[in-house]
């Protein structure tokens, strides 16, 4: 049995755009669905959704057949949330509200088992080694682990830079809804001011040589930030998604003119 190889990382490391889609409806079954529709990676996100370690561990496995990557977000960058999101096989982890160097750094070696790290030895117990049946797991984990930090208020963007130098960080993904939170702009995240400093934070992680990803469900702004540099983007959420065309849907019915009637019994309707 061998260490399941991380295709993300790869592809970060190489600089080939990876299109994402949030997933926050904490179900398995339609985290599964939403891995057959294509997309590079999927966002399980335990900081805004009603996600746990099983729930987030049912997800796990229900994508594992596609080719679709998981990136798993915790409810905060916490070594005790990192250890079990590890051990249950997370080999992404998209780690929020990083504003200094010390969390970046802290960040990492919760990602890293002792002398590198302070990552809790458990893996008999573990999916992620496969309870142990990964020959020399403890040593080889670490290879194909993908630490992303999300960079996300003014601070951040300040020490954003340094961040991106952290040995062990793959990648910086900027968060506009905080970000513009913090810059006094909330509820304006394309606000022409986050844009531009996001832009500028872009610029600052691919000078670093790590990569650099966003949230931009509007095309037009996906575009701009791939043209740059980002490398990994979220073009949407499956709840925006469903939604969306729910709502959609119901106004196609409800906007009907009311010159439609029933079909009446012996009328043809039945």
């Amino acid at each position: 049995m061998f260490l399941p190889k991380n295709p993300f990382k790869r592809a970060l490391a190489e600089g080939k755009p990876q299109f994402g889609l949030w997933a926050a409806l904490a179900d398995a079954y339609v985290t599964e669905l939403l891995a057959t529709a294509g997309f590079d990676w999927l966002l399980i996100d335990n900081e805004h959704a009603p996600n746990d370690v099983r729930s987030t561990l049912a997800q796990l496995q229900a994508v594992a057949a596609y080719a679709s990557h998981p990136v798993v977000r915790p409810v905060r960058s916490d070594s005790a949330l990192i250890k079990q999101l590890l051990d249950i096989g997370a080999q992404t982890l998209l780690l929020p509200m990083i504003d200094t160097v010390q969390q970046a750094t802290d960040a990492v070696a919760a990602t890293r088992y002792p002398p590198q790290g302070i990552r809790g030895v458990g893996s008999a117990l573990a999916r992620a080694s496969r309870w142990n049946r990964i020959p020399d797991y403890l040593h080889t984990a670490a290879d194909e682990l993908c630490v992303l930090v999300q960079v996300e208020t003014v601070q951040g963007m300040e020490n954003v830079s340094a961040i991106a130098e952290v040995d062990g960080i793959d990648g910086v993904f900027f968060g506009p809804s905080d970000l513009s939170a913090s810059m006094g702009l909330l509820g304006k995240p394309g606000d022409a001011r986050v844009r531009e400093a996001i832009r500028a934070g872009i610029d600052t992680v691919r000078r670093a040589g790590k990569a650099a990803g966003v949230l931009a469900p509007d095309r037009a702004i996906a575009m701009d930030y791939l043209a740059a540099g980002a490398t990994f983007v979220a073009v949407g959420t499956d709840t925006t998604l469903l939604s969306r065309a729910a709502a959609e849907l119901a106004a196609s019915y409800n906007e009907t003119p009311n010159s439609v009637t029933p079909s009446q019994p012996g009328k043809g309707g039945y």
